[in-house]
């Protein structure tokens, strides 16, 4: 029996059979399961790695390497900080600490309500337009705390 709904259990079997090496469709999958489930479960995990027929710790392993993809519960607005050199040289570390005091998190925690968690990262691609943000997989740049706030006001007012 899958963790995953019906609609998903059928479309992560066509993806598997898409690529001549079924290891290909890792990635994919996982943001696909994350997206669903809001979170990277160990079951999910699990299931991903027998369709694949890899092992749990490869599967853990690429999910380690990717900052969008999580292995515990986030807020349904997680907000992804930036504070990599490009970042860190701009404002990156000013910019996380003042979306932590405005939200009253530390790192991964999530807000009482559920709305926000944070997270600082290592790289969001984003080194252009430094210091930048991630809301879920929305991109803010060129950010001070003014406009921070403007980024997080506009996410509370929609949830």
């Amino acid at each position: 029996m899958s963790v995953f709904s019906p609609t998903l259990d059928a479309k992560l079997t066509r993806l598997a059979e898409a690529y001549p090496q079924r290891r290909s469709a890792l990635v994919p999958m996982l943001l696909y399961a994350q997206d669903e489930l809001g979170w990277l479960t160990p079951e999910a995990i699990r299931e991903i790695a027998e369709r694949l027929g890899e092992t749990e710790l490869a599967v853990r392993e690429t999910i380690s390497y990717y900052s969008m993809l999580r292995t515990h519960p986030v807020g349904r607005y997680h907000v992804q900080v930036c504070t990599n050199i490009s970042c860190l040289l701009r404002g990156g570390e000013e910019l996380l600490q003042h979306c932590r005091k405005r939200l009253g998190l530390e790192q991964r925690d999530v807000t009482p309500d559920g709305v926000f968690s944070i997270e600082e990262v290592e790289c969001i691609g984003a080194c252009s337009w430094a210091p930048a943000l991630q809301v879920n997989y929305d991109f803010h740049q060129n950010l001070d705390p003014a406009r921070a706030d403007q980024v997080l006001a506009e996410y509370r007012q929609k949830a």
